[in-house]
């Protein structure tokens, strides 16, 4: 029957079932609360008059919980262990992969790989690669869907919707993504770096966006190696369809001239995850000392220049999902304070400093252009300002030859010549009616002498 939904065992609908693939199409491996945040984010303000946190958690995964169960009876799904919270972490099958990237719109090469120690050890990395997607999207419920619930969760959605927007949605992710040194994409060389994220969101300024997520575990060299390959990456060139050579991540991925406020790299964004011991700070503060060759620029007359350089820009998954992308909590290395996500990666002050320049080009052209104005000739006959074309014509030396009338305007000057001539013209009427007259008058004489004389 047209318009009817279709159920599945567990009482799943097709279209949740959809929402369910594309956010494990991307993210590889989730818990269903997770898939709920992202899909259906107005879930997260419902159930509020539930006694506890558990008790609504559990609500407001049900429907979601049940796709998955659906999934995994038809071979699309499979259990992928526990975080360490205890929640279930599920994964897609070979067949899930497949039907997930039917979902996405994406081929077999663009849906990635398997995030790293997926349903081993808790899949702590797993689940931090999620929260920041979930904390750089920042979905925002459907008000009308809330409606009904108590006043404090309607307050609590409608503070959310003001907030700031985040970037994106989950079709604008990429998971495990592989960029070849050596290799092709579909089959990429040993030792290649492998980016968590890629962001891809024009329409937000953001052609292509690397992210790398870290849980504090990792030592900073081991870190500051993936920018080495990330580098090697960047500077790989093969021939385009054109026959031209070209980076190779352009062949995959395209972005405006200039980016990035004039680095020639795309920016990589670092997101520390206070799971292990190291501090997150020390962490940015030696990746950014082991990496300066990569990111560091040069000083040029008021503002730093990147060419040939990445921007890295590193945050806190606390502070991403306290400010979102639009708030200051990106540090990018070599300065000194926090900044939004689009100053980070860009160079703010290169673009202050060149709009500070066009802006005294533009009032130097003005008063240059108001002297000139002033200097300006008038024509002495009508008042008139002279046009450039005329002004020009006016001072003049052609051959010697000066304008004839340099102080008239240009219909001045018309309206003079054609006077001139006319009187010219008359004149030189006068002159042959004088002569004929005294033609004629000779005439007149030299006939009455001679009949004096016979």
């Amino acid at each position: 029957m047209a318009g009817k939904r279709k159920t599945n065992e567990a009482g799943s609908t097709n279209n949740l079932r959809a929402d369910v693939l594309c956010v494990l199409g991307v993210l590889k491996a989730a818990t269903a609360d997770q898939i709920q945040r992202l899909s259906s984010p107005h879930l997260t303000h419902r159930h509020t008059t539930k006694e506890t946190p558990a008790l609504r958690k559990e609500a407001r995964t049900a429907s979601h919980r049940g796709a998955l169960n659906d999934l995994r009876r038809h071979g699309l799904s499979v259990d992928g262990g526990r975080t360490r919270g205890g929640e279930e972490v599920r994964l897609l099958t070979k067949d899930g992969l497949a039907a997930a990237g039917l979902e996405l719109d994406r081929g077999p090469e663009e849906m990635g790989g398997m995030p790293k120690s997926a349903g081993r050890s808790g899949a702590s990395h797993a689940m931090t690669v999620n929260e920041t997607v979930i904390a750089m999207i920042r979905p925002n419920p459907d008000l009308a869907l809330v409606a009904g619930e108590p006043a404090e969760a309607i307050a609590a959605a409608q503070a959310f919707v003001d907030a700031p927007d985040g970037i994106g949605s989950i079709t604008s992710y990429a998971t495990e993504v592989a960029l070849p040194a050596t290799g092709t994409w579909r089959n990429p060389g040993v030792g290649c770096a492998w980016a968590d994220l890629v962001l891809v969101a024009p329409e937000a300024g953001l052609p292509l966006l690397f992210i790398e997520a870290d849980n504090c575990t990792e030592d900073a060299s081991v870190i500051a190696l993936k920018f080495d390959k990330y580098m090697r990456h960047f500077r790989r060139k093969v021939k385009d369809t054109d026959g031209q050579d070209e980076p190779m991540w352009r062949t995959r991925w395209s972005a405006p001239e200039p980016q990035w406020g004039d680095a020639t790299h795309p920016p990589v964004l670092l997101v520390f995850n206070q799971v292990g011991k190291r501090p997150a700070l020390q962490q940015m503060k030696k990746v950014a000392a082991l990496t300066r060759e990569h990111w560091q620029g040069q000083w040029a007359d008021g503002f730093h220049l990147y060419n040939d350089k990445m921007p890295i820009v590193a945050t806190t998954l606390d502070l991403l999902r306290e400010h979102g992308p639009a708030g200051p909590a990106f540090w990018r290395f070599g300065r000194a304070d926090r900044q939004n996500l689009w100053d980070a990666i860009g160079n703010p002050r290169r673009d202050a400093v060149l709009a500070r320049r066009a802006e005294d080009a533009r009032r130097r052209q003005a008063q240059e252009a108001a002297e000139r104005e002033a200097q300006r000739p008038v024509c002495a006959d009508c008042g008139t300002k002279f046009t450039d074309d005329r002004w020009k014509a006016s001072i003049a030396v052609d051959w010697g030859r000066r304008d004839s009338h340099p102080h008239l305007c240009g219909d001045c000057k018309t309206q003079a010549l054609e006077a001139e001539r006319q009187a010219e013209q008359a004149e030189r009427e006068r002159q042959e009616q004088e002569r004929q007259e005294e033609e004629e008058q000779a005439s007149k004489a030299g006939g009455w002498l001679g009949r004096w004389r016979s």
